[in-house]
């Protein structure tokens, strides 16, 4: 009973005081509930890119076409192509924990079907493609090596294409037209949405790249090539081997090719997410700034106002330490309680946002943990010093005091 009488007593002070006590709150409610609701949002919206950025496959390594132009100025990924089947064949013979390596036509054209026609992607590759990407294939099979060696007029084609073409029926077996050249559909899809780019991944056709580069495009050159490394762990070393192998292989002072990792596309697309999550947090922890200066305040308000209450509880036997104490546990208890509404009224807020714009919103338990700890902290800082001055008190003067 000893124990929970500072909590009952401080309880009734503050009852006593009801309106001022929920605007002292309203400091520590706002600032905690604008912080859980920064980092949910946040949170969600780093989530949902890194959801986009692995839909872009697992553990990939692209490399891209570059080259020099005049004048000492370098051009841009793709901006000339130097990249060949030869440079894929080493990469894929030669690069340890490259488990798996696919070159890339790409081209858009005008495909028919079924008396329809449908501009769509055109993109030539291997037989690991959808390992790279972590694709599956609804209906139907991937074409096979033997497939890319004979050149075969086969195409796998995405759920956008189907919609389009083969409505209600299924493609498989089916004829497509590219530039008047006939492929048989052998396989389709699944779906997989929009990438990080905002474009349709599924609105595509895919053929073996000898087919592309032969029968398509007339190429001599691919557009890129993707690498699956072994592991997450050797994506770094993937990289670095394929840089060395094509630096030797092109004989070049300087790289005419790109190569980027897929944890380089994930730190780039998650900084600016993570940099808007330290400017709200940091922002939204102003009013909790704010709140803890107004818990001073009125604790300190508090201690003038039950001067002579604080002499008689002396007089009768009260210490400087239980002033010190009832008196914290006042502010505490302010802070922590406007710290588990803000919290609650955080997660509401998020939740409106994710249902009024469809934005997905996720609120990390460490940071439900921080709030709880942080405006408990704010209730001992903001409160020690009045308490402390509390606690100071000559008994004699406090019960002159008028």
């Amino acid at each position: 009973m000893r124990f929970l009488a500072p909590f009952k007593i401080a309880a009734r002070a503050l009852r006593r005081n009801k309106m001022r006590s929920l605007l002292t709150m309203l400091g520590i409610i706002i600032g905690v509930g604008s912080v859980i609701a920064a980092v949910s949002i946040t949170t969600g919206a780093t989530k949902q890119v890194e959801d986009k950025v692995a839909s872009l496959g697992q553990n990939v390594v692209t490399v891209f076409s570059g080259s020099f132009t005049g004048g000492g100025m370098r051009g841009g990924w793709g901006s000339a192509p130097t990249l060949t089947i030869e440079d894929t064949l080493a990469i894929k013979n030669e690069v340890a924990n490259a488990v798996a390596v696919s070159p890339e036509v790409r081209d858009r054209s005008q495909v028919l079907a079924n008396g329809l026609n449908w501009n769509t992607q055109i993109q030539g590759e291997s037989p690991d493609y959808p390992q790279i990407r972590d694709w599956e294939i609804a209906n139907g099979a991937m074409f096979t090596d033997a497939d890319v060696r004979s050149l075969a007029k086969v195409a796998v084609i995405g759920k956008t294409v189907v919609d389009q073409l083969f409505i209600n029926e299924d493609p498989v077996g089916q004829t497509l037209i590219i530039r008047n050249i006939p492929f048989k559909v052998v396989g389709v899809l699944d779906s997989k949405g929009f990438n990080l780019f905002g474009q349709d991944q599924d609105d595509v056709v895919i053929i073996p790249y000898t087919s592309h580069m032969r029968r398509i495009t007339k190429r001599t050159f691919v557009n890129s090539i993707m690498v699956q490394a072994a592991s997450k762990d050797t994506i770094n070393s993937v990289q670095a081997d394929i840089t060395t192998l094509l630096r030797d292989r092109h004989k070049s002072a300087e790289p005419d090719f790109t190569v980027r990792s897929q944890l380089e596309l994930m730190q780039m697309a998650t900084s600016t997410a993570k940099i808007m999550s330290v400017l709200l947090a940091a922002i939204a922890s102003v009013s909790l700034l704010v709140g803890g200066i107004g818990i001073m305040n009125i604790m300190l308000v508090s201690v003038t106002e039950r001067t002579r209450e604080i002499g008689i509880r002396m007089a009768v036997g009260a210490r400087s330490r239980d002033i010190l104490i009832q008196f914290l546990i006042e502010a505490i208890t302010l802070s922590a309680f406007g710290g588990v509404v803000g919290i609650a009224l955080g997660m509401i807020a998020a939740k409106i946002v994710a249902v009024s714009t469809g934005w997905p919103t996720i609120t990390p338990y460490a940071w439900i943990g921080i709030a709880c700890v942080s405006s408990a902290g704010i209730g001992i800082i903001s409160g020690f010093y009045p308490a402390w001055k509390a606690s100071r008190l000559d008994p004699i003067e406090a019960l002159r005091y008028e």
